[in-house]
């Protein structure tokens, strides 16, 4: 006869305990056997026998944290019902392990739990009959026969990846836990989050730690926890669910419909509202797409050997994508933020999937990365991403996102591709540049990787700077030194015009309070509103470049080091502050170092110390 059974919680720490729930389809007593297997192991780690409604496992300390299944078999061994006998729960490490948690979506399991049964599950979501409150107490609530979530567990250990493992409503509460990881990984199909579980992963980044999201169609919608946590709310209609008119932010509706109005951009950078999704008979269709590379020269593709518009990854997209609004800017994409996408995020690779119309959704898949408060979000946007693992490419991208993100994210950041401007000022939200041909570049200050654009020239400038704010000598405009020792202004309007004499040789420019500051082999100079004058300010630091931001002077100096002191004249020394990256042209705008060199990439930087 077949054994129901289910768990008392979705996990259980190392040396705890987890009550499992035992029932027939007959009156005969519960009796048989009972295997437990690590998933990701993919081994057995425990056998032993069960007599009666309630068996008790007590996780040994030494077993693996990671994601296990008990199956039970009756005595009679006439067979078990798939899924129903088979209870999936987590072991969460009793200290943290590694610096990477890995969350398992048992609230979207148990979602998808006897869908479309009238009464027994959330789904489907214009089936009149669904149920609105489901509970983890009854069985089933595996995987789905896809298993989404299986792919990358079982690439882990082999790829010498030692993560601890979570259930997702464990982040419901998890403030504590998560403080002591530094990555949290999302993988599959995690669809479904709590205001709780939201709350505190994105609090969790905001104080600088990382997130990768390998995963699509994700946090779309919000459930809520009744019941001590053992009931899963989910109205999927405002109109129905009492909360709308008590606290309408917890109305269990999508994250970015009415009235709760928080687009899951914010957290992921992307959403399956403008994502792609192919049902039914048409599922197979997600294994003849691929990704199109859009901004090779970003870490994310270090080792991979891609170049623009290479396609990568078949198969990896999986049947729902996540996307962002973006808009070509000269063949390069860039995020409009009009869906609630934070600016600062950077579409690395997209998938065109409007095609998907006839099959369920046509849209987009965007893989991109952005930062979040002090920490950093990469997202694949794509529910396959783990099943295609055996793929050289996607799996050298998931070792460059897990290798970077499980570590202190700090130092540059590309956001261009190699251009060699000798100067860089930024005016207004743009970021100017010389060429050596003397072109006169300007391309928007963003992350993504925008390419340059010709908009005149700039004779024989060698150096540039942009004051914060006008005063009554000098007007917001282009300032800047010349080969041939001149300080010269240009407006936008009338062109360059030469206003005074500069230091020789001079390798860089800032401006402070209406005043400029250069520097040479010989120091540091600077030139007062009300004189024609330059008075030495100070020792050069072995400067190469000069810029200046919010009241202080920053240098590149010789030795590859970033250093900066405040805008005073006397022997102030140049405090090391950190790694130059290789750049050798400093500007600065918005609290972020931007800088470049001879055949590098345009990077960025906050001008903090190397962590």
């Amino acid at each position: 006869m077949t054994v129901y059974a289910y768990a008392e919680s979705t996990s259980c720490v190392q040396e705890g305990s987890l009550r499992f729930h035992l029932t027939r389809t007959s009156r005969a007593p519960a009796r048989g056997t009972v295997t437990v297997e690590d998933v990701a192991a993919d081994r057995p780690v425990l056998t032993a026998r069960f007599d009666g409604p309630v068996w008790t496992l007590d996780v040994p300390a030494d077993w693996s944290s990671s994601l296990y299944r008990a199956v039970f078999t009756s005595e009679e061994g006439e067979g078990s019902a798939e899924g129903l006998s088979d209870v999936y729960f987590v072991v969460r490490a009793a200290k943290p392990s590694s610096p990477v948690l890995l969350s398992i979506p048992f609230p979207t399991w148990q979602a998808y739990n006897r869908a479309g049964i009238p009464g027994e599950s959330i789904y489907w979501t214009e089936e009149p009959t669904r149920a609105a409150k489901v509970s983890f107490t009854r069985p089933g609530g595996g995987p789905p026969p896809e298993r989404w979530e299986e792919g990358m567990l079982r690439w882990l250990g082999p790829a010498g990846y030692d993560v601890d493992y979570c259930s997702g409503l464990d982040l419901h509460d998890g403030a504590e836990l998560l403080g002591g990881y530094r990555l949290l990984v999302v993988n599959g199909h995690d669809e479904y989050w709590t205001a709780g579980m939201r709350d505190n992963v994105e609090a969790f980044v905001a104080r600088g730690g990382n997130l990768a999201v390998f995963s699509g169609n994700t946090c779309w919608w919000q459930f809520r926890l009744e019941d001590e946590g053992r009931t899963m709310v989910c109205y999927r209609d405002a109109a129905m669910d009492p909360m709308a008119t008590v606290e309408p932010g917890l109305t269990t509706v999508e994250w970015s419909s009415a009235p709760v109005n928080r687009p899951e951009n914010t957290l992921t950078g992307v959403s399956f509202r403008r994502g792609a999704g192919t049902w039914g008979p048409y599922m197979q269709l997600m294994h003849e797409e691929s990704y199109t590379v859009r901004f090779p020269e970003h870490w994310a593709f270090e080792g991979t050997g891609l170049g623009e518009g290479d396609k990568f990854g078949q198969g990896a997209i999986g049947y729902e994508t996540d996307a962002c609004d973006f808009v070509e800017v000269d063949g390069v994409p860039l995020a409009t933020g009009r869906d609630g996408t934070p600016p600062s995020f950077v579409i690395l690779a997209t998938a065109d999937l409007r095609h998907w119309h006839r099959y369920g959704q046509g849209g987009m898949a965007t893989m991109g990365v952005f930062g979040l408060g002090s920490g950093t979000v990469f997202t694949a946007s794509t529910v396959n991403w783990g099943n295609a693992l055996h793929d050289p490419m996607v799996d050298r991208i998931t070792r460059n996102v897990l290798d970077r993100l499980s570590e202190p994210v700090g130092g540059w950041q590309i956001v261009g591709g190699a251009g060699s401007p000798r100067a860089l000022t930024v005016f207004g939200s743009r970021l100017y540049g010389v060429a050596p041909d003397d072109s006169l570049l300007v391309r928007d200050v963003a992350a993504q990787n925008l390419r340059w654009q010709r908009v005149g020239t700039a004779p024989g400038v060698v150096a540039m700077a942009t004051p914060r704010e006008a005063t009554a000598v000098h007007p917001i405009g282009l300032y800047g030194l010349t080969a041939d020792g001149r300080l010269v202004f240009d407006d936008q309007e009338n062109g360059w015009t030469t206003l005074a004499e500069a230091p020789a040789a001079s390798v860089g420019l800032g401006m402070v309070n209406g005043e400029f500051f250069a520097v040479n082999a010989e120091g540091l100079w600077k030139l007062g509103p009300e004189t024609s004058e330059w008075v030495l300010a100070g020792p050069s630091g072995d400067a190469v470049s000069l810029t200046a931001m919010n009241g202080r002077l920053y240098i590149a100096d010789a030795e590859g080091r970033i250093r900066t002191r405040p805008p005073v004249v006397g022997p102030a020394g140049w405090e090391d502050l950190c790694d130059a990256g290789g750049c050798t042209v400093l500007t600065a705008h918005a609290g972020l170092l931007i800088g470049t060199g001879p055949d590098r990439p345009l990077f960025q930087r906050p001008p903090l110390p190397d962590r």
